[in-house]
């Protein structure tokens, strides 16, 4: 009885097959067409769908987006002699690490294949910066007068060093997060004692002597940007004010001097800024539920009794470390062609997505596209040469690029 039972089964799952695989006219119909799955609540809609970005604030702090304003503006970026967009030029094909303008012309960077600093002049030069090999950099702060640095390592280490006296000091190794004043004869850093009570933010020079306690950090260190202001007014940025909810922030700026500076309110999470190259205007990027947690970037007044005034949405979607003021007035920033939703809590998300370099007037909001040739995924972006030439590295690609303006 068993056996009968077991052959009678085989024989209609057997059937049952034939029946739904081989019987099926339509499965392979060239003719059926497609339907395409509505995303359920509690996934993210792919970049194509979705309603747009939402703006914030009331239409007087909002500039308008670049459908708004007209390109009156004429050229963009340079072009060869045939009319042709401007290239991209590779100066360096080496992997690298840490560039920044030099203050005598051209880039300073680190060369992370054999360990060493070089200097690219203005007409396109690589020297060494000196014959000592660092191995194994992790962060580099550039003083903006001298050609000196503090270098930092994986391990904690830090040291100071002056490549034209081949001078080397050992700062202590409990500092982190360094900041150059613009003179080049102070440095900012956050102290991170061992106790709660043995964490500050303190100035020293730059070869870790003369040491002065700034403010307490207490629990608040990871809450602290050190970012010395090209005015010397600033020298941190604090998100310690006080709470506004979910999406909004209150950040204070501290001065060296325990001025009483105004603070700034920002629109989302995630801050990350640069300076205006005097120092009066602060350019940030935050993400927050109005932006479908997208990164969006503002500007506002940062100096004296304006701190806090004059802020504006730019209506561009990209974080502030994209991007570098020309002047006080022009910003030129990647900004990612495709952007998916809640790219500000993953910004990875968006490493693989081309990007276009524009070109923002942060009065006007008027923007402009730098028409260049290739595919490029902007990690970081500088101005050198006195303004007449952009230079950025790629998250994909190796070495250092240069778009003539």
């Amino acid at each position: 009885m068993l056996i009968i039972g077991f052959i009678l089964v085989v024989i209609g799952l057997g059937y049952a097959i034939y029946v739904v695989f081989f019987t099926q006219q339509g499965f392979n119909n060239p003719q059926s067409t497609t339907t395409t799955e509505t995303p359920t609540g509690s996934q993210f809609p792919t970049a194509g769908q979705g309603t747009g970005t939402s703006t914030v604030g009331t239409p007087s702090d909002r500039l308008p987006s670049s459908n708004e304003v007209p390109d009156t503006s004429g050229a963009q970026g340079t072009t060869d002699s045939t009319g042709s967009s401007p290239l991209v030029n590779q100066l360096v094909e080496q992997p690298i690490s840490n560039a920044s303008s030099a203050s005598n012309g051209g880039v300073k960077f680190y060369n992370q294949a054999d360990g060493k600093f070089y200097h690219v002049t203005a007409t396109g030069a690589v020297d060494a910066l000196a014959d000592t090999t660092f191995f194994n950099v992790s962060s580099v702060d550039w003083s903006p007068k001298r050609n000196e640095a503090i270098i930092e390592y994986p391990d904690g280490a830090n040291i100071y060093y002056n490549f034209d006296t081949k001078e080397q000091v050992t700062l202590p190794q409990h500092w982190e997060s360094f900041s150059f004043e613009q003179t080049g004869d102070k440095i900012a850093a956050k102290s991170i004692g061992f106790s709660e009570e043995n964490q500050w933010l303190v100035v020293s020079d730059p070869k870790g002597t003369n040491v002065t306690p700034i403010e307490p950090l207490g629990q608040n260190a990871a809450k602290v940007i050190v970012d010395w202001s090209p005015n010397n007014s600033v020298i941190a940025l604090s998100r310690t004010g006080e709470s506004l909810g979910s999406d909004r922030q209150e950040v204070l700026l501290l001065g060296q001097y325990g001025e009483n500076f105004k603070s700034v309110i920002v629109e989302g999470r995630d801050l990350r800024s640069t300076w205006s190259p005097n120092g009066e205007k602060l350019l940030h990027s935050v993400y927050s539920a109005q932006s479908e947690y997208q990164p969006q970037l503002w500007v506002v007044n940062a100096s004296g009794d304006t701190i806090g005034s004059g802020r504006k949405l730019l209506n561009v979607n990209t974080w502030a470390d994209k991007c570098a003021f020309a002047d006080d007035r022009y910003v030129y920033c990647g900004v990612p062609r495709i952007l998916e939703k809640g790219s500000g809590f993953v910004p990875a998300l968006a490493d693989a997505a081309p990007d276009d370099i524009i070109r923002i007037d942060t009065q006007t909001g008027l923007k402009q596209q730098i028409q260049t040739d290739g595919v490029h995924t902007v990690d970081s972006m500088f101005l050198g040469d006195s303004g007449r030439t952009l230079y950025f590295t790629d998250k994909n690609q190796t070495g250092l690029f240069q778009i003539p303006l």
